[in-house]
């Protein structure tokens, strides 16, 4: 891999890892359908001075497509990011960055059965280990304890949200999007058609609308750097050394996640978040690579 090359996946993972950091920040601060709708309508404001005018000459090509890009909106765009944002009332961001890091996984698993690419024994292998270390993390270390309590509320939120934005991915690429519209028409109709799901959700259960001086820049993060930014700068990463080899620093999320949870949350390391997450992260490699 080009040195140059890594720094755009790199810079993209860490503005993912820092925004799971605001996930957790955004809790008792503003409520999840405030900022799901607040950050989507930001990106969009910034977006269509630069893509409304591609939309116009390539409206032929585009609606068509419609369809499929609302059902990506809703993927990406609302449940994702909503059940992140609800997910961090329960659970920490070092938490949410390791169930973000199982997405690569997702993706091959729902490959498998969608795009019908195979099942290698890598896949298997990994897959085992990737649910071992889960099991591990949501259970504290004490797996056979979820028996007794089951899955906490949070955590099954994650992992609805990883595999929705699996899925996302897989479909995308089935329905082979890139290669009929530009990247940047696909994601702004996604963001539009994000805004238009979350409307419901925003005036009919979101009690306090307000922006104010404590989440204000939680918004402007989510809108700008997570939600363009850093897009912008994996499809560099992709451009420049393929999907397969960009997707691996999707591994690194839970390693940078935890290191600013640390630093700026002061949340602790147990032992069994490094011994899950270490696992987990084991078999998405073994899984991608094998």
């Amino acid at each position: 891999m080009k040195l140059t090359a890594m720094i755009y996946p790199l810079l993209a993972v860490l503005i993912w890892a820092m925004n799971a950091v605001v996930n957790k920040l955004s809790a008792g601060v503003i409520e999840p359908e405030t900022i799901s709708f607040y950050r989507w309508v930001l990106a969009l404001i910034i977006l269509t001075p630069f893509c409304l005018r591609g939309t116009l000459k390539h409206w032929q090509s585009i609606k068509p497509l419609l369809g499929k890009l609302c059902f990506l909106g809703f993927l990406g765009m609302a449940l994702y990011q909503c059940l992140a944002y609800y997910a961090a009332y329960t659970i920490s961001a070092t938490m949410i960055g390791i169930f973000l890091s199982l997405t690569p996984l997702l993706t091959i698993l729902l490959s498998t059965i969608i795009l019908r690419t195979g099942l290698t024994a890598g896949l298997v292998i990994g897959s085992l280990l990737s649910f071992f270390g889960i099991t591990w993390l949501i259970s504290g270390g004490h797996p056979l304890i979820l028996l007794d309590v089951g899955i906490g509320k949070g955590e099954m939120m994650m992992l609805v949200a990883a595999s929705a934005y699996a899925l996302y991915g897989v479909v995308t690429i089935k329905w082979k999007i890139p290669a009929l519209i530009s990247t940047w028409q696909s994601l702004y109709w996604q963001v539009i058609f994000g805004v238009l799901i979350l409307i419901p959700l925003f005036l009919f259960f979101a009690t306090d609308r307000a922006i104010t001086a404590d989440n204000i820049g939680l918004v402007l993060f989510a809108g700008i750097p997570a939600s363009i930014l850093a897009p912008f700068l994996w499809l560099q990463g992709v451009a420049k050394l393929g999907a397969s080899k960009t997707s691996l620093f999707m591994n690194l999320t839970p390693i940078f996640t935890a290191a600013i949870s640390i630093l700026f949350l002061h949340e602790s390391l147990e032992m069994y978040h490094l011994i899950g997450g270490s696992v987990s992260l084991v078999g998405v490699f073994i899984a991608q690579r094998f």
